[in-house]
């Protein structure tokens, strides 16, 4: 009796265990990770997001969009003014909750 119990908290602890290093192992593969150089396909892709987030900063708006898309997106938003009212669509629009006012029942 006292070896089944002995047997079954060994079991407990070294599934206990095992999940505490798993997950340590899974944490210090995402540190190591980061310091080690990146894959060349990787490292691509980060310089062209890189030079594309620049290019875009330069330009104030999309890269190399010719007069034609510019052209296309003001006639797509005087289309959306038609449809959905005024205002600048271009932009999040804002929201405003007011708290709502609870009244005490007379008891």
């Amino acid at each position: 009796m006292i070896l089944q119990q002995i047997l079954r908290l060994s079991s407990l602890f070294r599934s206990a265990v095992s999940v505490h290093l798993r997950r340590n192992i899974g944490l210090s593969a995402i540190v190591f990770n980061k310091t080690k150089e990146l894959d060349p396909v990787q490292k691509l892709f980060l310089d062209k997001i890189r030079e594309y987030n620049t290019k875009s900063k330069q330009a104030g708006g999309p890269v190399d969009a010719g007069p034609e898309f510019q052209k296309d997106m003001n006639e797509s938003l005087a289309r959306l003014q038609r449809a959905y009212g005024e205002g600048d669509l271009t932009k999040f629009p804002e929201f405003k909750f007011e708290e709502p006012k609870f009244e005490e029942a007379p008891k």
